[in-house]
């Protein structure tokens, strides 16, 4: 955890030069809250602020890569009613090594204990073409993307979460039921 100091320096480093920052992407704005709101809240924030046809969720420690909306975006015009989530590809913690998900799809599970895994698609399951989508029991919760206007039928997020890790299991169960 941040000490009191450090929390001040990435306070002022968050303020003026993010802005200045940010003034060169016009079509980006900042939003800020009077107090610490959490991860859900604040995201619905966002998801309230947002004007576009799609809302995209992507935490901050996600990094996008060449081309990845596109097919997200794809999907979700197909069928309004699609969350879609990208392949999640590992950048190794130890060496930085760049680990593709690529031709190994893997979709979204939990076990007993409620911990969110990645488990193989099951060979009977898999489709000829592997960029093909393909449905998951529960989705990532840190990166997605979404209609807007499916994601308020939905509810949103349930505003009483208050750690991480119980949102990808809400917005999936609603998902599966109001579908």
């Amino acid at each position: 955890m941040p000490s009191p100091r450090q929390r001040q320096v990435l306070a002022e480093h968050l303020k003026k030069p993010l802005e200045d920052y940010m003034a060169l992407f016009p079509s980006v704005r900042i939003l800020r809250t009077k107090k610490r709101e959490g991860l859900i809240r604040t995201r619905m924030l966002g998801a309230s602020a947002a004007t576009g046809d799609v809302v995209t969720f992507l935490d901050s420690h996600c990094e996008a890569n060449v081309n990845w909306l596109p097919p997200l975006l794809d999907r979700i015009a197909r069928n309004r009613k699609t969350i879609v989530c990208p392949m999640i590809d590992v950048i190794d913690h130890d060496d930085f090594r760049y680990e593709t998900q690529a031709g190994d799809a893997m979709r979204g599970a939990f076990d007993w204990e409620m911990y969110y895994k990645r488990i193989p698609i099951p060979p009977e399951l898999q489709k000829a073409d592997p960029s093909d989508p393909f449905e998951s029991p529960v989705m990532a919760g840190g990166l997605f993307a979404v209609d807007r206007k499916w994601f308020w039928e939905l509810g949103g997020y349930d505003p009483g979460l208050e750690i991480w890790g119980g949102e990808q299991y809400e917005i999936s169960f609603k998902m599966t039921v109001l579908e």
